[in-house]
Order: structure tokens, then sequence, then C-alpha cells
């Protein structure tokens, strides 16, 4: 039997860096918000609807990472109408920034959830070596396109000089700062 999922790999920018968003669902397994892809759905539809559904995270919420689509395969026992049988599955996944912070589980098969940096996230992770890996590809893209910024001080030579100029400017948390001045603020 073959079964197609697809989920989001949701991260947002904090202080300390990017932190990914990691559902628990019990048993100390750790996974990203994923699910069974519905009749004629399209896998992103699936990875959208299952974010809403998982999270409270909506589509508007969800900056996506073009070119990023990356999956995972893996048979497994499971049962399906009383039956034990052998599925090969194949979970896609999708890399979405989000400003949100707040979660709002479902409860159905999530008992919690946590922001979770990169190297965090990969200890919570450690049982399950795909889910790693998708960590892995999404983090390495990140920095590629720029968006993993160095907790350790700027890599200061020549090369990035012009990066210099931004340093003594404050980091703002959720990138919401109001000037005081502004007719929004007043």
């Amino acid at each position: 039997m073959k079964e197609i999922s697809a989920g989001i790999i949701v991260y947002r920018h904090t202080p300390d860096g990017l932190k990914f968003l990691i559902l628990y669902h019990g048993n100390n397994y750790w996974n990203f918000p994923k699910g069974r892809i519905e009749s004629e759905e399209k896998s992103f539809q699936t990875a959208v609807r299952e974010i809403r559904e998982e999270t409270g995270l909506l589509r508007s919420d969800l900056k996506f990472s073009d070119y990023f689509k990356v999956h995972e395969k893996f048979i497994f026992w499971g049962t399906r109408e009383n039956e034990k049988v052998k599925i090969f599955k194949i979970v896609i996944f999708y890399l979405a920034e989000t400003k949100k912070r707040q979660i709002i589980i479902s409860g159905k098969h999530e008992e919690g959830y946590g922001w979770f940096t990169y190297r965090e996230a990969l200890k919570i992770l450690e049982k399950h070596k795909d889910s790693q890996r998708l960590l892995n590809q999404a983090h390495n893209f990140l920095k590629k396109i720029g968006a993993v910024k160095s907790t350790h001080g700027p890599n200061v030579n020549w090369k990035n000089k012009h990066r210099l100029q931004n340093l003594n400017k404050p980091k703002i948390p959720y990138g919401n700062l109001q000037h005081k001045n502004t007719p929004e603020a007043q």
C-alpha cells in the first residue's frame, strides 16, 4: 500500500536566531506538522490545510521559500481496515517563515509544540534520522539564501566589509518596530 502526505517545516526569526516549529505527539515522538493527502488535493494544498488544522497558522501567516521542496520515504507496518499491511510512505515538505509565536494545537494527534534552534531541533529529532536530514536540508537552504545569521558575531573580512554598516542597528525580535513619533504609534 502506498500513502502520500505533505507538511511544512516552519521557522521564525528570534533574538536567539532561527527557531523551528516541532510538534509533540506523545511517547517521546516529535516531528514537523504534516498529514495525508485527501481525495484530489495537491501536496501544497494538503500542507497548508494540515498546518492550519494542527497549529492554527493560516496561509496568510506563512511566507513560503521558493525552490524548496524535499521529501522523505520510508516503509512501516500499519493497520488499514483491520488488517496489518506494509505501507510505503512518501512525505513531501515545504519551507515557510512565520512571525507568529503562539500556536494553537488541535488536540487530535498533537499534545504540544516547541520552537527550537537548529541544534536543539537536531537533538529532539535524534531518533528520527529522516527528520534530521530534512531539518539539515532546510537549514542549509536557509544558510544559502542568507536567512541564517551567526549568533557568534560577524565574520569580518574584506569581502563582507559592506555588512559592517548594519552591525550597530538594534535587532527587532519580530520586525514590528513603531517609532514614538510615527502616526501609527500615537
